[in-house]
């Protein structure tokens, strides 16, 4: 994979933690704050879990792409980037 998709992607997540622009689901991740993105990335985590048992290929890359996310906006509320 191409760094560049994630740091796009990070840098798309810090404007929205910081400019909260109405509709975004990143937007309401941060205003709901940090229960709710654990919330999140534990719901997320499971569904990874049954994909693979499942064995389900499209559904594991599905679900692990939004795992990253939701991630990404934890490292985000917390200030925090790959670097780190």
């Amino acid at each position: 994979m191409d760094a560049t998709i994630l740091q796009k992607l990070a840098a798309v997540i810090q404007s929205r933690q910081i400019n909260r622009p109405e509709g975004s689901y990143t937007t309401y991740l941060f205003e709901q704050g940090q229960d709710k993105i654990l919330k999140k990335l534990g719901e997320e985590t499971a569904e990874v879990i049954i994909a693979s048992k499942n064995q389900d290929k499209g559904s594991i890359t599905y679900e692990m792409a939004d795992l990253v996310y939701h991630l990404m906006v934890l490292m985000a509320f917390h200030g925090l980037s790959w670097e780190d």
